[in-house]
């Protein structure tokens, strides 16, 4: 699976390159570029916002050099991309988006700052016959400086999902938000030692009676739903 980032800060991106993500990359499963959005820039001083129409506080990415940009990109891919966009205005990116994408073979991420990327972009590239779709999306009800750490947030989510990046493929399935059935949110979680600063681990999981303990899983999953999410009780 391929990656492009587009940023005016690519060393925002570096994490990319460590844990999980940077094994995946290392081993060939998923395909990461990052680009600089200045590059595309027309002007001597690679400008690539201006002042919005209609007046307003802040600044708007201009559409011309984000344009140059996704157009260099499309001309080196293989298949049509997705383009994302980074928004708080945009819908909610979940579990099930992540899911959907990690079966792309291609997805483009656009990192805005300021007061966002001139709407013109997504309408633009929404209606391109050599382009899957465009896809604006929020990771949560608040406000970032730009979409990088967005972007960070939505290719680790999506490439954990790629088949062959995690050791135990079950461990996605098991996951908050990704069990076919049951409480959606996952329960609390416990190792060695079996007490710790006085505090003891169920004993229920130190029975062996693995009927038992996904009985308690269960219902440890439902009460922490139910208290911390009850919108998806």
């Amino acid at each position: 699976m391929r990656f492009d980032i587009v940023t005016i800060f690519p060393e925002y991106l570096a994490p990319l390159e460590l844990s999980l993500v940077g094994k995946a990359r290392s081993g060939g499963l998923v395909d990461i570029r990052v680009h600089d959005l200045r590059d595309s820039a027309t002007d001597r001083h690679r400008s690539v916002d201006d002042t919005p129409y209609g007046g307003g506080p802040g600044m708007v990415m201009m559409p011309e050099p984000w344009g140059v940009a996704l157009d260099g990109i499309r001309a080196t891919a293989q298949v049509d991309p997705w383009l994302v966009i980074p928004t708080p205005s945009g819908y909610r990116f979940d579990q099930r988006a992540a899911t959907t994408l990690a079966t792309c073979e291609h997805v483009v991420f656009a990192c805005g700052r300021y007061e966002g990327i001139d709407a013109r972009i997504a309408e633009h590239y929404a209606t391109r016959a050599d382009w899957a779709g465009v896809l604006e999306w929020s990771i949560g009800d608040y406000v970032l400086a730009g979409g990088e750490a967005a972007t960070l947030v939505m290719v680790e989510a999506i490439t954990r999902l790629i088949p062959g990046v995690l050791g135990n493929a079950q461990s996605a399935a098991d996951d908050s938000f990704s069990k076919a059935q049951g409480p959606p949110l996952e329960g609390p979680v416990f190792t060695k030692p079996p007490v710790w600063r006085d505090l003891a681990v169920p004993d229920v999981l130190l029975t062996g009676d693995h009927g038992r303990i996904d009985t308690w899983r269960t219902e440890q999953a439902r009460d922490r739903t139910g208290q911390r999410r009850p919108d998806l009780a």
